[in-house]
C-alpha cells in the first residue's frame, strides 16, 4: 500500500474544509437562524395531511363521516346510499371514508354538531375486514391515546350498521364490538344498532333499521326532514368523438386498456389464460363442476396453498340485451359515454371512464343480482304507463308483495321492469317486445352496485404446480320459487356459468339445450373479452387475482391434520395434500423410505352424493395416498348409496366423524393435531363443530360443554380452521 506524502494530505484536507463551508454555507455565512421543521402535536394533525380526515371534514363542510369495514364491497356499498339518504332528507353532506387512509388519533375532535357512521362487515372467524384493521387496533387497545392524552371520546356521537351471516359463530361481531367498545370510553348511540343478516335479507335488515333510525338521527342533529332534494350522483355526457384506443370497453384496469405491465392484484387483474378446463361431475348428469387451470407463468402472481382466487365474470346477454332493451338504449349501444361525480367525496365514479353504454352493463355493474326494494321506488315516476307506476310502488311499498314475487322469484331489475311494462319475460329481449323505460342512465349506475369477483378456494399446490392456480367450481343452477306472476325457472349464478361457458368454448363442446324459455337456451357470456382480448387462437383468458388467506396447514408436518371438506369444500384440501406430497417426495429423496415414520396422519374426511357421479378428483387420490406412505387417509360418505344407517337414513361426514373417534381425539388432545373445515356454513360445518365437541367432551371425561371450550380454545391457538361459505 502506497504512503501519502504530507502535501497529499494537506490537499485533502483543505478539500474536505471546501466542502463542509460548501455545503454549511447557510449557516455560516446568513445572519437570519434557519428555521427547524417542528413535527405535528397530537392536537393537529396538520392541515396538508391526507390522513387527517377531521380537517376534510372542515374543509369540505361535512357533518357526517362514515368509516366502511368491507371485505367485498357491499359494506361501502351501504355506506355510500347512507350518506345519499342523508343529502337527500336533511341536506347534509358525509365524508365516505376507507379508514385504511386514515389516523384516528383526533377522533375526539368531531364537532358536537356532528356524528361518526360506522358501516361494519365481520369477516372469517369474527374478524375485522383487512381494511378495518387499523381502526379496530385504535378502538380496542386501552393504551391507544386520542389527541386528549386518554383512550376517551366522551359524548362522541355514533351509528352502527353490522354486515353479517347468522350462520357463523361470530355473526356480526365486529358491529357489536365497535358498538361496545365506543360506548366504553363515553361516546353515544344514536339509534338502535343495526345487524344485517346475508343469510336472509341484508336489504330487509337495512330498510327495516333505517326507517326507526333516521328519525332518531334528526333528533340528535337537530335538523329536520326535506331540507335536502333528490339531487343526481353523475352526470352522464354521450361523446360525439373520442379516440376509440382511449374508451373501456371492458378492461378492468388502464394497465389492461393500454398493455402496459405492472402488478397484478384486485385493481389490475391479471388475464389468464386458461390451461386446462374439464367437467369434474360424470358426463351428461344434470349439474356440473368445472376444473379450471389457470396460467399465471410470468405474470409475477404467486400464491399458496389456502389462498382464494378472484376469477371477474361478466353478465350474460340476455340481461345485457334485457336492459339495453328496457332502459331505450339499445339502438344506441355502443354510444360512448363519459361519467362525472358531482361529488366525489359522497360518490367515486365505480368503473373506468370514457365507456359504452353496453360495456358498462356488461362488464362493470351487477345487473344479474336480484333487484333491491329501495330502488323500485325511485324509479317507478319512469314508468311507460299508470299501470306500471303502480306495480312498481307496489312492490316498493310492500315487503311481502316483494318478497313472494321479487325474492322468491330472483328477478333482476330488467325482469321487473318488463314485468311492470306487461311484456314477457319467457321471450328473448328485443326493442319490439320490450318497453322502454326513460330512466337516466346515471339514475341506474347510483343504484346498482359494482359487478365484484367471486372468490374460489384454490385447489392446488404451487410446490406441484406453480405456474398455475386451480379452480374447482360447483355451477350454480336451480329452481325459483312460483308466484302469481311467473312460474318456477331456473336461476343461473354469474361466476360458475361464465366459467362453464369457457370450458365449453375452450373444448368446443354443446351446451345442452334449456327448456325453461322458448328460443333461450343455458346463459351465454362475451367470453373473447373488450377487443377480441380474452382469446388468443383457441386459448382463452379470464381476469383474476389472488386473495391472501390464513387457512394454511401447520409447518411441521409431524403434526396430525384433521380435514372436512364434503363438495367443493374439498378444493383447498386437494391443495394441502398436494403440499405434503411435495413435501414427502423431497424428504423421502434427500433421507430414504423411513423419512416419514414421524410424521403426522393426515385425514380427509369427504362427502358427495355417489362415488359414481360426483366423487371429486376420485382418480388422484390413491396416487397421493401411495406418495405419502400410508400417512394419508380418506374417509368417504357418499349419501345417495349404500349403505346406509340402520334407520335408513343417509351417511354424511359427521357421521364418518363420530366412527373414527377414538383417532380423532388422541391427534387432538395427545397429538396437538389442527383441523380444518371446508365448506357449508348452514348445516355442514355446525353438525362437526358439535360433534367435535361432542368427542372431544367424552375423551376429557366431561361434557359436551367441556369439548365446546376445547373447541374456542382451539380456535383461539388457530388450530381449527374454516373456510366456509352459506
Amino acid at each position: 500500500m502506497a504512503v501519502a506524502s504530507s502535501s497529499d494530505v494537506a490537499i485533502l484536507a483543505l478539500g474536505v474544509v471546501l466542502a463542509a463551508a460548501y455545503l454549511f454555507r447557510d449557516s455560516i455565512f446568513s445572519s437570519t437562524p434557519k428555521a427547524v421543521p417542528v413535527a405535528p402535536s397530537k392536537l393537529s394533525n396538520g392541515h396538508g395531511n391526507p390522513r387527517d380526515f377531521i380537517a376534510k371534514m372542515k374543509e369540505g363542510k361535512k357533518r357526517l363521516i362514515i368509516f366502511y369495514g368491507s371485505q367485498t364491497g357491499t359494506a361501502e356499498e351501504y355506506a355510500i346510499r347512507i350518506a345519499k339518504e342523508a343529502k337527500t332528507k336533511f341536506g347534509l353532506t358525509s365524508l365516505v371514508c376507507d379508514p385504511e387512509e386514515y389516523d384516528f388519533e383526533n377522533l375526539d375532535q368531531v364537532p358536537e354538531d356532528s356524528c361518526v357512521i360506522f358501516v361494519m362487515a365481520t369477516y372469517g372467524e369474527g374478524e375485522p375486514t383487512d381494511n378495518a384493521v387499523q381502526l379496530m387496533e385504535s378502538l380496542t387497545d386501552s393504551a391507544f391515546e386520542f389527541s386528549n392524552g386518554q383512550h376517551k371520546l366522551e359524548g362522541l356521537k355514533y351509528v352502527v350498521f353490522g354486515l353479517g351471516n347468522r350462520t357463523y359463530e361470530h355473526y356480526n361481531s365486529i358491529a357489536r364490538q365497535v358498538d361496545g367498545e365506543l360506548a366504553k370510553m363515553g361516546a353515544v348511540r344514536i339509534g338502535e344498532r343495526g345487524e344485517g343478516d346475508d343469510d336472509k335479507s341484508m336489504e330487509e335488515d337495512y330498510l327495516e333499521w333505517k326507517d326507526t333510525f333516521w328519525p332518531a338521527f334528526a333528533e340528535a342533529l337537530g335538523v329536520e326532514e326535506g331540507q335536502g332534494g333528490d339531487t343526481p350522483d353523475f352526470a352522464v355526457t354521450e361523446l360525439e368523438s373520442h379516440p376509440p384506443e382511449k374508451v373501456y370497453l371492458g378492461e378492468l384496469s388502464a394497465r389492461a386498456l393500454t398493455k402496459t405491465k405492472g402488478i397484478h392484484d384486485a385493481k389490475n387483474p391479471y388475464t389468464s389464460p386458461v390451461k386446462v378446463s374439464r367437467e369434474l361431475f360424470q358426463v351428461g348428469g344434470d349439474r356440473n363442476c368445472v376444473h379450471v387451470e389457470l396460467d399465471i407463468e410470468g405474470s409475477g402472481i404467486t400464491y399458496q396453498h389456502g389462498d382464494h382466487v378472484g376469477v371477474w365474470p361478466l353478465n350474460p346477454d340476455i340481461e345485457v340485451d334485457r336492459l339495453l332493451c328496457a332502459l331505450g338504449l339499445y339502438s344506441k349501444k355502443d354510444t360512448v359515454i363519459n361519467v362525472d361525480s358531482l361529488d366525489p367525496a359522497l360518490a367515486k365514479v365505480p368503473f373506468p371512464v370514457p365507456s359504452t353504454y353496453i360495456s358498462v352493463l356488461r362488464h362493470y355493474i351487477d345487473i344479474s343480482a336480484v333487484a333491491g326494494r329501495q330502488i323500485l321506488g325511485a324509479l317507478a315516476k319512469f314508468a311507460p304507463s299508470p299501470e306500471a307506476d303502480a306495480f312498481m310502488r307496489n312492490l316498493n311499498l310492500n315487503k311481502d308483495e316483494y318478497a313472494a314475487v321479487v325474492t322468491n322469484g330472483c328477478l333482476k331489475l330488467g325482469e321487473i321492469l318488463q314485468l311492470a311494462a306487461g311484456n314477457d319475460i319467457n321471450a328473448y329481449p328485443t326493442p319490439q317486445n320490450t318497453a322502454a323505460w326513460a330512466i337516466p342512465f346515471d339514475i341506474v349506475i347510483s343504484s346498482i352496485p359494482r359487478l365484484q369477483p367471486r372468490y374460489y378456494s384454490i385447489s392446488s399446490s404451487p410446490k406441484l404446480n406453480p405456474t398455475s392456480v386451480h379452480v374447482t367450481a360447483v355451477v350454480l343452477k336451480y329452481e325459483s320459487i312460483a308466484n302469481k306472476l311467473i312460474t318456477p325457472r331456473w336461476v343461473y349464478g354469474v361466476g360458475s356459468n361464465f366459467l362453464l361457458n369457457i370450458k365449453h368454448a375452450a373444448n368446443g363442446e354443446t351446451p345442452a339445450a334449456s327448456e325453461e324459455l322458448e328460443h333461450v337456451s343455458l346463459p351465454v357470456y362475451a367470453i373473447e373479452g373488450p377487443r377480441g382480448a380474452h382469446k388468443t387462437e383457441e386459448i382463452y383468458k379470464i381476469p383474476v387475482h389472488v386473495r391472501r388467506s390464513t387457512f394454511r396447514l401447520p409447518t411441521n408436518p409431524k403434526s396430525p391434520v384433521i380435514m372436512v371438506g364434503p363438495g367443493t369444500g374439498v378444493a383447498p384440501f386437494r391443495g394441502f395434500v398436494q403440499e405434503r406430497v411435495a413435501l414427502a417426495r423431497r424428504t423421502l429423496e434427500k433421507n430414504g423410505d423411513d423419512a416419514l415414520a414421524d410424521w403426522g396422519q393426515i385425514s380427509l374426511f369427504y362427502g358427495c352424493r355417489k362415488s359414481t357421479e360426483d366423487f371429486l378428483y376420485k382418480d388422484e387420490w390413491p396416487q397421493y395416498t401411495a406418495e405419502l406412505k400410508g400417512k394419508f387417509t380418506m374417509h368417504c360418505a357418499f349419501s345417495r348409496e349404500p349403505p346406509y344407517k340402520a334407520d335408513g337414513s343417509k351417511i354424511y361426514v359427521q357421521d364418518l366423524i363420530w366412527d373414527d373417534r377414538k383417532n380423532i381425539a388422541d391427534a387432538i388432545l395427545n397429538g396437538k393435531g389442527y383441523v380444518y373445515i371446508c365448506g357449508d356454513a348452514k348445516a355442514m360445518s355446525k353438525a362437526v363443530e358439535e360433534i367435535l365437541a361432542r368427542i372431544l367432551g367424552e375423551a376429557k371425561g366431561g361434557s359436551e360443554a367441556d369439548g365446546a371450550a376445547e373447541i374456542k380454545l382451539m380456535k383461539e391457538r388457530s388450530r381449527l380452521m374454516l373456510d366456509v361459505w352459506s
